[in-house]
């Protein structure tokens, strides 16, 4: 299975030898499994697909599912194993039994733990019925023999032994719970989001043990090695959800584009691998789970006041923005949605964080082609055009324009981004 959202999910679980990812060993033969019906096998690759397991199993137009994806992270590069159903390279050998027990407990057949890189925190919270499907549909797929390459980590990340710690703190084994006072809906879209959709993982802020606090899920949190910021999927002021209109989450989710904003990164990898294959109504079941998703806000500060070499600054941002940013986002901020999303009163563009705008910037990006948004438009690099002095210029125009209102961007910060850009 795979990390979403970064898919490079594996990066951020640092600190005591959580950066890794799991590494199949053979187990014993298992007796054949029965024949799978076409409704089955169909029903594995819709879940394999909400589950995004190719994005880390599978190197671009190579083979799927045949591993050795290379997963660069501050503790060294991780390699997502072969999972086609070839006997000795990959899971052909494993029962539906050893797959689920590997989904729930975070174990492989042979009793070794695995990393959290692989999501299994979130996978525990899997069926047995859609374990079944997904093992099924993963046996259908053409056997690749393909030696799983050794992941590359420094020590002490590579000593298993301290992922009991990590179990000890951050995981909780056991399969999804309906909450009876919620609908039926809003509990298929927790079970997607919480279990296969594992969109915690990004969406949450990581601390030094790498893991995270479940009273701070979906709060937002830093993707290192990604440079890129999920933000809080939650109610708070903070890129929230609480204010949006239903029919915006599901399309941000499912074509990557909305009226309120677009998704670039990872995100984008997401929506094109997994999010854009989901029906409507699962899509929109996790729209409801996610907008329903309380907030906690601290205080709000005032904003600084703007100095005078401030409001120099803002001054030589409006200038560059008029020149090069209006044509696409309007002079008062409104944008062109949903193709050229707003910026007045875009609250990814007033996180804490300045790593998204910053890096928009400097590095352009598109959204995923989509179903339903095939030919998307995208934003131009302008880190070519642009010294650091203007980025931030810019940076700090837009928020603090049109009502906005965050802090300033310094030169530095955006020379620290534009230089980890370049690592």
């Amino acid at each position: 299975m795979s990390g979403r959202g970064l898919l490079a999910t594996a990066v951020v679980l640092a600190a005591i030898g959580a950066a890794g990812y799991w590494l199949f060993s053979g187990p014993p033969p298992a007796a054949p499994a029965a024949t799978a019906s076409t409704e089955q096998l169909e029903r594995g690759k819709y879940l394999a697909q909400a589950g995004d397991c190719i994005a880390c199993h599978t190197i671009p137009g190579q083979a799927i599912f045949s591993g050795n994806r290379a997963m660069p992270t501050p503790f060294g590069n991780l390699y997502a194993p072969n999972i086609t159903p070839d006997n000795e390279t990959g899971i052909g050998k494993w029962s539906a039994d050893d797959f689920y027990n590997m989904l729930h407990t975070g174990r492989s057949p042979d009793g070794k733990l695995l990393y959290p890189a692989m999501p299994f925190a979130s996978y525990t919270k899997v069926t047995r019925a859609d374990s079944d499907a997904i093992y099924a549909y993963l046996r259908s797929v053409p056997a690749i023999k393909r030696p799983n390459r050794e992941h590359e980590l420094r020590f002490p990340y590579n000593n298993r032994s301290l992922l009991i710690g990590w179990r000890t703190l951050y995981f909780q084994e056991g399969e999804y719970k309906p909450d009876a006072q919620k609908s039926v809906e809003w509990n298929r879209g927790a079970y997607l989001v919480q279990g296969l959709g594992h969109c915690a993982m990004c969406h949450s802020p990581i601390n030094a043990l790498g893991g995270s606090a479940e009273a701070k899920a979906f709060q937002g949190g830093l993707i290192p090695m990604q440079n890129w910021y999920a933000p809080s999927l939650t109610s708070n002021r903070e890129a929230g959800l609480g204010n949006w209109e239903l029919q915006d989450i599901m399309d941000l989710l499912q074509t990557g584009v909305s009226h309120r904003g677009t998704v670039y990164g990872p995100m984008a990898e997401v929506t094109f691998n997994s999010l854009q294959h989901l029906n409507d109504a699962d899509v929109k079941a996790m729209a409801v789970y996610l907008k329903e998703l309380p907030g906690n806000d601290p205080p709000a500060e005032p904003a600084p006041p703007l100095t005078n070499d401030v409001q120099q600054q803002f001054a030589e941002g409006q200038r560059i923005y008029e020149a090069r940013c209006a044509i696409c986002h309007v002079s008062d901020g409104r944008g062109m949605p949903p193709h050229f999303p707003p910026l007045a009163a875009n609250q990814s563009i007033l996180m804490g964080s300045v790593v998204n705008p910053v890096r928009m910037i400097l590095n352009g990006g598109y959204p995923p082609g989509t179903h339903k948004n095939p030919t998307p438009y995208g934003m131009p690099p302008f880190a070519q055009d642009l010294n650091d002095k203007e980025v931030a210029a810019v940076a700090t125009y837009i928020r603090n324009a049109w009502g906005n209102s965050a802090a300033p961007v310094t030169p530095q910060q955006v020379n620290q981004l534009r230089s980890a850009l370049l690592e």
